[in-house]
């Protein structure tokens, strides 16, 4: 036993070797629009995406040592999570709000459904502190973090010394979460010559083009923007969205406009998770009429057919990316594993 825990903890040390401060590619598809982040001041390189990756992992973030970013954030689900409406804290606590997926954050230049964090280097600050999420204080977690053997050789590796500081937590972790880009749906595919629609899917294309694209743009299909979607306020939660941080009244009811890439994957939809199905989607939005307040971009009826209504699905999961949350450098690291030594310190 004690041989095999060896061969662990030499692999973790050779795999944390190998991932030295070399620079990371960008690379996205050659349809993207370029990105809203500045990477020159925060250039991606793999020893700090590695650190960010064990960071975003490792439970060491919450007060309890319980919850971690990937405990709302499944690489399986597009780095969203189904198991919940709502997210679930420490002490199994309810959280506010049906946890996003993650990716595509370098085109994006708010966070958060209402749009409280303009940047993704602090991002992680609100869920960390949030009561019902982690709990914790980002000076707490960096005197837990210079207890452990594993994060000195992380931040040695992505730093060159062995300073560990929040302004540097926070920068990894924005690294890793920048580097989780999607851009090989079949829709990609077709778009770069590869691939070509079904006739079903060609149809729910250019529904989605006359009924859907002015809010989800292509090709990230969101502009990011805020938007009210006519949907009632959730009773028990009683959210405003953006409205509860700007206090202004035009602002009320309005969220921030998910992609619509990777669905299959990561229902619930909606900021609250009230909607299990794409189906039970597009039926909300063929429901609205004149009489609600919607923003401007639905206040003309959507018109499908039922079998409208299956093409426009056949288009939207030929937006699913199967080789993003298959893609094992944004698994679970294995050098986290508590017989490595990094974690017996």
């Amino acid at each position: 036993m004690k041989g095999i825990k060896t061969i662990i903890v030499l692999s973790a040390l050779a795999l944390l070797a190998f991932a030295s401060a070399t620079e990371y590619p960008i690379s996205y598809p050659k349809n993207f629009p370029a990105p809203q982040y500045n990477f020159k001041n925060n250039p991606l390189n793999n020893a700090s995406i590695t650190l960010g990756r064990a960071l975003f992992y490792d439970p060491i973030l919450s007060k309890d040592n319980s919850i971690s970013c990937a405990s709302c954030h499944s690489p399986y689900n597009a780095f969203a999570h189904t198991d919940h409406q709502i997210s679930h804290g420490i002490n199994d606590q309810i959280g506010s709000r049906n946890a996003p997926a993650l990716f595509n954050l370098a085109w994006q230049k708010s966070f958060m459904w209402d749009g409280a964090i303009n940047h993704i280097e602090v991002q992680a600050l609100a869920p960390m502190s949030h009561p019902k999420e982690m709990a914790e204080t980002i000076e707490h977690v960096v005197e837990k973090l210079k207890n452990k053997g594993l994060y000195k050789r992380l931040f040695v590796n992505a730093y060159r010394d062995s300073m560990i500081t929040g302004a540097r937590l926070l920068k990894a972790l924005a690294q890793f979460q920048l580097s989780l880009i999607s851009g090989n749906t079949k829709y990609d595919q077709v778009k770069n010559g590869q691939n070509s629609f079904t006739v079903q899917e060609q149809n729910g294309y250019q529904l989605f083009l006359k009924n859907c694209n002015s809010c989800h743009r292509e090709p990230l299909f969101s502009t990011y923007a805020f938007a009210n979607n006519g949907l009632s306020v959730d009773t028990t939660l009683n959210d405003f969205g953006k409205g509860a941080i700007s206090k202004r009244s035009a602002d009320s009811l309005l969220f921030k406009i998910p992609s619509l890439r990777n669905l299959n994957y990561s229902p619930p939809y909606m900021h609250d998770g009230r909607f299990r199905t794409l189906n039970q989607v597009i039926k909300h939005y063929i429901s609205l009429d004149s009489s609600q307040v919607v923003s401007e971009n639905l206040r003309q009826k959507i018109k499908l057919n039922a079998n409208e209504q299956i093409d426009l699905i056949a288009f939207l999961l030929a937006l699913n990316d199967s080789s993003f949350v298959s893609k094992p450098d944004f698994s679970f690291p294995k050098f986290l594993l508590p017989q490595s030594e990094g974690n017996k310190k």
